[in-house]
C-alpha cells in the first residue's frame, strides 16, 4: 500500500507498485487533466509537480510516491500558478490544447524556483514539453507576461 498526498488530499493506493503514478491519477483518482503523451518521458503531458519538483508521471512507478506530496494541474495552486494561469488565457496559448497542462506546470515549477527568466531560463525549463502545434512562442511570451505580473 502506497500512501501520497495528491492536491492536498492523503490518498492510498492498494495495487501493483509498479503501476505508473500517470494512471492512479487518472485512472484511480479520475483527474483527467494530466494527459498521456508519449509513456516514455519525452512529451512532458503527463508532468506534475512531486515534491516540488516536475516529474513525469508516465514513468513514475507510484512506489516511488510514498510520503511524497504531488499536486496535479487541478491542484495547483499559488502566486505563480494563477499568474501563468492568467498570462495563458490573455495571450490565447493553446491551439488543440493537448499538451498544455504539463506546459503549465512546467511553467509554474520554473516561476517558482526563478521568478524573473530569462530566454534561456525558459528553453531550459520548458525542454522536454512538446507542442505539437509549435505555440512555443506564445509560451514563452506568455511565461515572461506571468512574471512581470507578479513583480508588482
Amino acid at each position: 500500500m502506497v500512501t501520497f498526498t495528491l492536491n492536498g488530499q492523503t490518498k492510498t493506493f492498494d495495487g501493483d507498485p509498479d503501476t505508473p503514478l500517470l494512471w492512479v491519477i487518472r485512472d484511480f483518482e479520475r483527474l483527467t487533466g494530466t494527459k498521456y503523451g508519449c509513456g516514455v518521458a519525452q512529451c512532458g503531458a503527463c508532468t506534475v509537480h512531486m515534491d516540488g519538483f516536475t516529474r513525469r508521471s508516465c514513468i513514475t512507478p507510484i512506489s516511488t510516491a510514498e510520503g511524497s506530496e504531488i499536486f496535479t494541474i487541478e491542484g495547483v495552486e499559488g502566486k505563480e500558478a494563477e499568474a501563468v494561469k492568467a498570462a495563458w488565457i490573455a495571450i490565447d496559448v493553446p491551439q488543440c490544447g493537448y499538451c498544455q497542462s504539463g506546459q503549465i506546470m512546467s511553467a509554474v515549477s520554473l516561476l517558482q524556483n526563478t521568478p524573473k527568466p530569462t530566454d534561456e531560463d525558459i528553453d531550459g525549463a520548458m525542454t522536454g514539453n512538446i507542442c505539437r502545434c509549435a505555440t512555443y512562442h506564445r509560451i514563452r511570451a506568455a511565461i515572461h507576461s506571468a512574471a512581470a505580473s507578479m513583480e508588482g
